[in-house]
């Protein structure tokens, strides 16, 4: 990676990723020295992989459920004690950091003080692989300047997170964006740069993994958007509403059928019509596009089944599971 700039720190997490973990740390160059390797219950070597490539090493505690926000914030405790950092970078195990990211982005951040975190372009390693990797790739091409929300790779000022309590731990999916939510709430911009930042593996090469990732998706719009419904920063109750509102269309659609007559099964063609509109905006003369158009309109049942989980878990008082897809 090149002279790495000396205030800035990488906590990687992850959990059976294998050589995908390898390639990761040896993307780090001269930061894998100060860098943390967060495994949860990796049953493939992983940890030795990373101590072999003189990163430190945290196992979580095996008792405690796990999620990618515990952590996270376990990595940064870890690094920001061993280190005297202003910046850290959180990657996860199945990406590669670009080799110019780094000094990219510590620089933009060094110009910028009203900015506390900053990403860039993260991509799919193989999005040809499978129609689910390629719509992995379209979902991480985001707008560029001031966003709402970031993902799992980006780089944070030290104090802010520290100021605001990391990620909230209990969080099982969506623990970046709900941390955005909180940043901006203090007044910090998150910022997405023209920059290309990660290489990242989904290995979706299944439906149901597919599936599970979507379900684990809804889970988070819901639970996140609770969390801040009365927050003017934020976030998903469009995708809440959304969710369910297409996905009410059918079950309608029948009932009103068999009370008022088959004419209501004509509520059906908003499904068709919605998948023609998305193929259309992304390019009709490509069949790909109206495969991923006709996941997306899939995807919602996905969602609405992780927004059903989320609130029968808060009625239940039951703590939420971990939505795993690989």
């Amino acid at each position: 990676m090149g002279t790495a700039p000396g205030n800035v720190g990488v906590v990687v997490i992850g959990r059976n990723e294998g050589q995908r973990l390898v390639d990761c740390i040896d993307r780090l160059g001269e930061l894998a020295g100060r860098s943390v390797y967060v495994d949860s219950g990796s049953s493939d070597g992983s940890q030795a992989m990373a101590r072999a490539r003189g990163v430190a090493v945290i196992d979580l505690d095996t008792t405690v459920p796990f999620t990618a926000a515990r952590a996270r914030n376990a990595g940064f405790s870890q690094l920001t004690r061993d280190h005297d950092l202003e910046f850290v970078q959180f990657v996860d195990g199945d990406c590669m950091l670009d080799p110019a990211w780094i000094e990219t982005a510590r620089d933009f951040l060094d110009e910028r003080p009203d900015v506390a975190l900053v990403c860039g372009r993260r991509r799919e390693r193989y999005p040809d692989r499978t129609i689910f990797n390629a719509m992995c790739d379209r979902e991480w091409d985001g707008p560029i300047g001031e966003i709402a929300e970031c993902g799992g790779d980006f780089l944070v000022r030290v104090k802010v997170f520290q100021a605001i309590g990391g990620f909230r731990p209990e969080l099982i999916a969506g623990e970046e964006p709900e941390l955005c939510v909180r940043l901006r709430e203090r007044g910090g911009l998150v910022w997405r740069l023209p920059a290309e930042m990660t290489l990242h593996d989904a290995n979706i090469v299944r439906l149901g993994q597919w599936w599970r990732r979507a379900v684990r998706s809804g889970h988070a719009f819901a639970e996140v958007s609770a969390l801040h419904r009365d927050n003017a920063h934020g976030i998903w109750r469009r995708n809440v509403a959304r969710a369910l509102g297409w996905s009410a269309i059918a079950p309608t659609s029948l009932v009103l059928s068999a009370i008022l007559g088959p004419s209501w099964l004509l509520l059906l063609l908003a499904y068709p019509a919605d998948i023609c509109r998305q193929a259309f905006r992304m390019g009709a003369s490509d069949a790909q596009n109206w495969r991923a158009a006709a996941f997306s309109v899939l995807g919602k049942f996905a969602e609405c089944q992780g927004i059903a989980q989320f609130y029968l878990e808060t009625l239940a008082g039951r703590r939420a599971v971990l939505i795993e897809y690989k």
